[in-house]
């Protein structure tokens, strides 16, 4: 074994010791990451006082940037730097996970009875389209501890005449509690579930769709 081949391994294996962030090089970024640990989002949304909506709503699957239309855990890096964790990843696509999470959100709430994804056999009154323009843990420093950025953009369309009712934005930015990948990814479930808790009244707050 050369010198090179032994420096890797024992790298890698202080890395898989500690409890230290791991930033993902150049050659992550084109495929991903070997046998990564895989992240789930669990937002958490409170019930919404109010009276329930005689509506139903359609969430469209999210758009998404490239680099954030991925498995990968993107963070930023100064001065305007993108790129992925190694060995992690979220167990869907984002924007899959945003869509399953509105959904669970609006059920959540207790004020709508119909609620589905787009594609599913469900005739709504209303539909979300959702723009994820970002989701990702942000470094000022190279070791200090990150802060979860989501922002994400809605519009609330009537289904009948394809019209936009209503436009919305929400973001929030949370630090993480340290310089982790464990730390970072509940921060991010975090701030989307504070992203949620403001999207979800809003639409609910919608006037009655046109007949």
């Amino acid at each position: 074994m050369n010198r090179t081949t032994s420096f890797s391994l024992n790298r890698r294996l202080l890395l898989a010791g500690a409890s230290a962030i791991v930033l993902s090089g150049c050659s992550d970024l084109l495929g991903p990451p070997d046998a990564p640990h895989l992240y789930m989002l669990k937002p958490a949304v409170a019930p919404i006082p109010g009276p329930k909506v005689a509506w139903a709503l359609s969430i469209q699957v999210p758009e998404a940037a490239a680099a954030l239309d991925s498995q990968r855990i993107a963070i930023m890096r100064p001065p305007a730097s993108l790129d992925y964790y190694a060995d992690a990843a979220w167990s869907d696509h984002v924007p899959a996970l945003v869509q399953t999470a509105l959904l669970q959100a609006f059920e959540s709430s207790g004020r709508i009875d119909a609620v589905a994804r787009d594609g599913d056999a469900v005739r709504a009154q209303y539909i979300l389209a959702v723009d994820i323009r970002d989701f990702e843990a942000r470094y000022d420093s190279p070791d200090g501890a990150p802060t979860a950025v989501v922002h994400i953009g809605v519009k609330l369309i009537g289904a009948l005449k394809r019209n936009i009712v209503a436009s919305f934005d929400a973001a929030e930015e949370v630090p993480a509690a340290q310089n982790s990948v464990d730390a970072a990814v509940a921060a991010l479930d975090e701030a989307q579930s504070r992203v949620l808790a403001k999207i979800v009244p809003w639409a609910l707050g919608a006037p009655p769709p046109a007949e």
